[in-house]
């Protein structure tokens, strides 16, 4: 009886403690295809990812996370971590240095046969589509040790992105959208993340899916599409109508644009646990647009 007594207090105080979720282990199949197996939930994980690491704070584990890449700047309390570099100049030394028990990384990164050289557990992850932050979720959450809340998270930010689709104004559904996510200029395709957030709230795009996520476009093919709204960044929608040609957008001329401080923009391009906000970003935006209508280009307008 006192034996029984101390094992129920035992277990009963481990638990309070956590120490039964830091014993679990996880396998994880990861983008690679390549299983890795974490002996226990990871105490001190390192994101080389914006996504990534915005996907453990979702999960409710920011506290583990001791050093990052150079872009994550998102919840503000990653800002302190130590930086660590990009995909090409991961600062592989002072990385080692953190212990990490598991390190979360693109596939693209130059840095993971390195790291696994090493001897460091190196799950490797990155989202291009909403599908593929759904998965990507439900990976960092079972690596994380908890394999139901990325599942939950998902429902969560479903729920969300169907209430900011309620919100675009159904005068809108089906109007075409030039997305553009950098100058040159490259543009959010249908068959990007954002391409499918734009779908998922009825939108349209000027940039067929064929043409790949976020291909590089002639200038002219945006002017010969006359979207019919514009979004960008708050700079690049100011400058548009100084591009040669782009003076002849009635999008622009009727005010039928949107264009966004950094802050958000990061929010919008940027395929992980911020979409449903970023779904919220674009209806408030869509909204704002309802009663305007297409003007006619000024004389002279389509030679600039």
């Amino acid at each position: 009886m006192k034996h029984g007594f101390w094992r129920l207090f035992s277990a009963t105080l481990l638990g309070v403690l956590g120490g039964w979720p830091a014993a679990q282990a996880a396998t994880v199949v990861d983008d690679r295809g390549r299983t890795v197996v974490l002996p226990a939930a990871p105490q001190r994980v390192v994101s080389l990812l914006p996504s990534l690491t915005e996907a453990v704070c979702a999960l409710q584990a920011c506290n583990r996370l001791v050093g990052t890449d150079r872009f994550s700047n998102w919840p503000a309390s990653v800002l302190a971590l130590p930086k660590l570099g990009g995909l090409d100049d991961t600062q592989i030394e002072r990385l080692v240095a953190l212990k990490p028990d598991l390190v979360l990384a693109a596939g693209s990164s130059r840095a993971i046969d390195r790291l696994e050289a090493l001897g460091l557990a190196v799950v490797a992850l990155e989202p291009k589509t909403l599908q593929d932050t759904e998965r990507v979720l439900g990976k960092v959450g079972q690596a994380l040790g908890d394999a139901a809340a990325g599942a939950a998270l998902w429902q969560r930010l479903q729920q969300r992105m169907a209430a900011a689709a309620a919100r675009v104004p159904a005068g809108l559904r089906g109007q075409k959208v030039y997305f553009e996510v950098a100058s040159a200029p490259y543009a959010a395709g249908e068959s990007s993340f954002v391409g499918e957030l734009l779908t998922s709230l009825g939108m349209g795009n000027v940039v067929p899916a064929a043409m790949g996520p976020f291909p590089k476009l002639n200038p002219e093919f945006v002017v010969r599409a006359q979207p019919d709204i514009v979004i960008g960044t708050a700079r690049a929608v100011a400058e548009m109508p100084a591009r040669p040609g782009w003076g002849s957008l009635r999008a622009l001329h009727a005010g039928r644009h949107c264009g966004f401080a950094s802050e958000p923009w990061d929010t919008l391009v940027r395929p992980g646990p911020r979409l449903a906000e970023g779904a919220e970003l674009l209806a408030d935006c869509l909204a704002g647009l309802a009663g305007r209508t297409p003007a006619p280009v000024p004389a002279g307008a389509a030679a600039r």
